[in-house]
C-alpha cells in the first residue's frame, strides 16, 4: 500500500497521540480528532491534520483507530450525530482500541461490518512510551480482509500483533485478561512499597532489589519510579483502572466467575478516586496506604527545594 494512503486517529491523548506520531513517521497522512485543543495544535505542531468533528477527518480515510476512553466514547464517535461512519467508504477498516466490555466490542464491531466496512476489535497495550515509540502491542481479532487491509498501519504503530480470532469481542477478552493483571500488580506493588516504607526499608534500595529478585514485575518496575520520583504526573491515571477492573469484575459476574483479587485492587483505586486523586497516575494509590499509616512519601526535586 502506498504511504498516500491516509489514516485517522480519534482521540489524542498518550496513546492515541502516540500512534498518531507514529503513522506520520511512517510516512502516511493522518488526521487526528480530539476535543482539546492542546492537543490538537499538539498533534498539528507534529505535522498532522487536526479536526474537531470525527465525520470530517474520517473523509477519504482508509482506516479509523479509536483510542477513546470507554464504550460510550466509541459509540458516539462512531455512530453519534458528527460520527466517522457515515464519512466512511465501504471498504474502510474501523479498529477500536479501546479497553471496553467484550459483549461490547462484538457489538460494535458487528454494527461496522452492517455497515459495510471493516471491523477489528484492537485493543493496545504497552504505555505512552511505547504508543509514542510505535512499539504497541495490538490484541486484534476480526475478519482476515480487515487484517490485510489493516496491516501496513498496525505495523507503522506496533511491534506485536496478536490476530486473536476471526471476529470482534475476543481482542478484548485477552486485554480485559492483561487489565486484571496490570491493575492488581500496580495495587501489590503500591501495597509493597507503603509496607517498605513503613518498617524502614529505604524506597530506593528496595525498588533495585526488589527489581532484581523474584517478587519483581513489569509494573513493579514501571510504576515504583514514579513513586520515587514524587511524580504523579499520569501516564495511565487512576481512573482507567476504576474502569477498567470494573469491566473485569462485572465480566466475572456474568459468567458467574469469582474474583476476589481484584474486587480487592478495585477497591484500592475506588478508595483512590474517593480522594481526589482519580486523574493522578496510577501509583498514586500508594497515598492511600500513606494517608493510613501516616507514611511521607517522596516528593519531586523541584517541590523539595520549596
Amino acid at each position: 500500500m502506498s504511504n498516500s494512503a491516509i489514516a485517522c486517529v480519534i482521540g489524542l491523548g498518550s496513546m492515541g497521540l502516540g500512534a498518531a506520531t507514529s503513522l506520520l513517521r511512517a510516512g502516511f497522512t493522518v488526521h487526528g480528532v480530539d476535543l482539546s485543543e492542546t492537543s490538537r495544535a499538539a498533534f498539528i505542531k507534529a505535522g498532522g491534520k487536526a479536526f474537531l468533528s470525527p465525520a470530517e477527518a474520517a473523509k477519504d480515510a482508509d482506516i479509523v483507530f479509536i483510542f477513546v476512553v470507554n464504550d460510550k466514547q466509541t459509540e458516539e464517535v462512531l455512530f453519534g450525530e458528527f460520527g466517522a461512519i457515515p464519512a466512511l467508504g465501504k471498504s474502510a477498516v474501523v479498529a477500536c482500541c479501546a479497553t471496553v466490555p467484550p459483549a461490547f466490542a462484538e457489538t460494535i464491531g458487528n454494527r461496522v461490518t452492517a455497515a459495510g466496512m471493516l471491523a477489528l476489535d484492537a485493543p493496545v497495550s504497552g504505555g505512552a512510551a511505547k504508543a509514542a515509540s510505535g512499539e504497541m502491542t495490538i490484541m486484534a481479532s476480526g475478519a482476515d480482509a480487515a487484517f490485510a487491509k489493516a496491516g501496513p498501519f498496525l505495523k507503522a504503530i506496533a511491534t506485536k500483533v496478536y490476530q486473536l480470532g476471526d471476529k470482534p469481542g475476543i481482542g478484548s477478552q485477552v486485554k480485559m485478561v492483561n487489565q486484571l493483571l496490570a491493575g492488581v500488580h500496580i495495587a501489590a506493588a503500591c501495597e509493597a512499597m507503603a509496607l517498605g516504607m513503613r518498617v524502614g526499608a529505604d524506597p530506593q534500595s528496595l525498588y533495585e532489589v526488589i527489581s532484581n529478585s523474584a517478587g519483581a514485575s513489569w509494573m513493579f518496575q514501571n510504576r515504583v519510579p514514579h513513586i520515587l520520583d514524587g511524580d504523579y504526573n499520569p501516564r495511565s491515571a487512576v481512573d482507567i483502572f476504576v474502569k477498567d477492573l470494573g469491566i473485569v469484575l462485572d465480566t466475572g459476574k456474568d459468567n458467574t466467575f469469582p474474583l476476589p483479587i481484584t474486587a480487592a485492587a478495585h477497591q484500592l483505586y475506588l478508595a483512590a478516586a474517593a480522594k481526589g486523586l482519580g486523574r493522578e497516575d496510577d501509583a498514586a494509590v500508594i497515598k492511600v496506604y500513606a494517608d493510613q499509616a501516616g507514611l511521607t512519601l517522596p516528593t519531586r526535586k523541584e517541590e523539595s527545594k520549596q
